[in-house]
């Protein structure tokens, strides 16, 4: 038969995690058995070669439910079904396509984060509809495509560090600002992070490879639901104080209250807020805990050439 779209997919998958956790490649695999899949379309490859073409639409279904909260990531490469998704097949739905899952705040919210896309250093996708009409130009689709796939990315990248280790956190601020330039050698830059209860600084970072001048550092490892304050702020405030630094940087996995930013901005000195949205894209942007998996080209004519 032919491989079915990952729209649906979306209601097989969600049956299969109703028995408990289950492992990403066995859902595969036994979704494919389900549908009696031909040898020919389980191996059937993406263009990059490195991935099947059923396997990925399994993924993406998975993720979207996921998205909409009806399943949640267990640990690297498992998942399982949640009460809200317990609650939806208790209703016995026909299919669970994009439009079912609009019905679900988190999924609406997904969508509307796009709108607030930043192309230097947000990976949030357009609207997931564009992706399924012709009003977009090729051009235009191809890059919501790449958006999109960014933006997932992302929310899998901050998801991997609010479960890590903090030390394991604490790196990768330090790989992340030497591959923005700062610090000179991983040596240098690292030789202060991870000190905890220093002063209420979690690490400190020479601005130039000759450390004319420094940036002190403090990282919150936070879940989704616990914000950074203004609290926080005036503590890490008084913190650059005991140090006589004139410029602070506060990373977070989570987010900052509106009166934390609004504080920030009061202060008398330079304080740069990254939430996890923007922790995510400058990981994505500089290639830290990422690689890229294909090179799209989009050539044009060369009208010097035929002149």
């Amino acid at each position: 038969m032919t491989i079915p779209d990952y729209q649906s997919l979306m209601l097989p998958v969600l049956k299969l995690s109703l028995a408990g956790e289950i492992r990403i490649s066995d859902a595969v695999e036994e979704l494919a058995n389900l549908l009696a899949l031909s040898e020919v379309d389980r191996a059937e490859l993406l263009s990059s070669g490195k991935q099947t073409k059923f396997s990925n639409k399994v993924h993406w279904a998975k993720t979207y439910l996921k998205q909409a909260g009806l399943v949640e990531s267990t640990r690297r490469g498992f998942f399982k079904v949640t009460d809200r998704g317990k609650e939806v097949l208790s209703q016995r739905p026909s299919k669970i396509d994009v439009t079912f899952l609009n019905r679900f705040p988190d999924f609406v919210a997904f969508r509307e984060r796009s709108s607030d896309y930043e192309p230097e250093i947000s990976y949030e996708p357009q609207n997931v509809q564009d992706l399924e009409t012709f009003e977009q130009t090729p051009d235009d689709q191809i890059r919501s495509a790449s958006r999109l796939i960014n933006s997932t990315l992302g929310q899998d990248i901050i998801e991997r560090l609010r479960l890590a280790p903090p030390a394991f956190f604490e790196r990768v601020i330090v790989q992340l600002l030497l591959a923005m330039g700062y610090g000179g050698t991983y040596a240098q830059a690292g030789k202060a992070i991870g000190r905890a209860g220093d002063n209420g600084v979690d690490g400190v970072i020479d601005q130039d490879t000759l450390g004319l001048d420094r940036v002190y550092i403090q990282a919150k490892r936070y879940a989704e639901n616990v914000t950074v304050s203004a609290g926080d702020i005036r503590d890490f405030f008084g913190s650059l104080d005991m140090h006589k630094a004139a410029k602070g940087l506060f990373v977070t996995t989570s987010t900052f209250t509106k009166s934390a930013t609004e504080t920030t901005e009061k202060l008398g000195k330079r304080i740069v807020l990254i939430d996890g949205i923007a922790l995510a894209a400058l990981m994505i942007r500089f290639n830290v805990g990422c690689r890229v998996e294909e090179v799209v080209e989009i050539k044009r004519i060369d009208e010097e050439f035929f002149e």
